[in-house]
């Protein structure tokens, strides 16, 4: 989430004003490597985001994270007052990125306190539940759904793990008293939540 002056893409073409500005392929090159030094990934959909988030906050959440079988009980996990972190990767997205996605999600005044001050989930303090939400990248094409700008299962699941232990490290480091609970990538899910608003933002990196 940086924005840019569009000039730095540019090459300068002289004469014709009203010509669209040409973007060199060395200049780009250029651009995506100063981006990526500030802590910015672009996709590679030519600039589009490498990951996407949704956050809800609720006052209590539950999230089926195992279905029953023959022999067990379907497994749940469940959270108090909070914030409901959605998340998707894309193609171009990297373990560089996670770091300051988490401090951001995090750090957010997203929660009212008790005295109607807004705050971050770790001031209010409140919990943390994280669902893996490949549907966020669908583009319509006609009647359907595409995902064709998701990252490859493997990588999506790394990524998703790594953006699980940042939060959980990111917590304990800030001595918050806060629970951090998550669903299990690539598995069908059931969530069941008492939204605190409706307050919901989308968020993209």
């Amino acid at each position: 989430m940086r924005s840019f002056d569009a000039s730095r893409l540019t090459s300068g073409q002289p004469g014709n004003s009203s010509q669209a500005p040409f973007i060199s392929p060395v200049r780009y090159r250029l651009l995506c490597s100063s981006l990526e030094e500030d802590g910015v990934r672009m996709a590679d959909s030519g600039g589009g985001p490498a990951a996407r988030t949704v956050l809800q906050q609720c006052l209590q959440a539950r999230l089926q994270v195992q279905p029953a079988g023959e022999q067990s009980e379907a497994e749940y996990v469940q959270i108090s007052r909070g914030m409901v972190i959605y998340v998707c990767f894309f193609k171009g997205a990297s373990e560089d990125m996670l770091p300051r996605m988490v401090s951001t999600l995090l750090n957010l005044r997203l929660c009212e306190s008790s005295s109607g001050k807004m705050v971050s989930v770790l001031e209010l303090p409140g919990n943390v539940l994280i669902v893996p939400q490949a549907t966020l990248g669908g583009r319509p094409k006609g009647r359907a759904m595409q995902y064709h700008q998701n990252i490859g299962k493997e990588d999506g699941l790394r990524l998703y793990s790594a953006f699980v232990s940042l939060c959980e490290k990111e917590l304990m480091a800030a001595s918050a008293e806060v629970t951090v609970k998550h669903g299990t990538y690539g598995n069908r899910q059931v969530l069941v939540l008492d939204t605190n608003g409706p307050y919901t933002h989308l968020m993209e990196f």
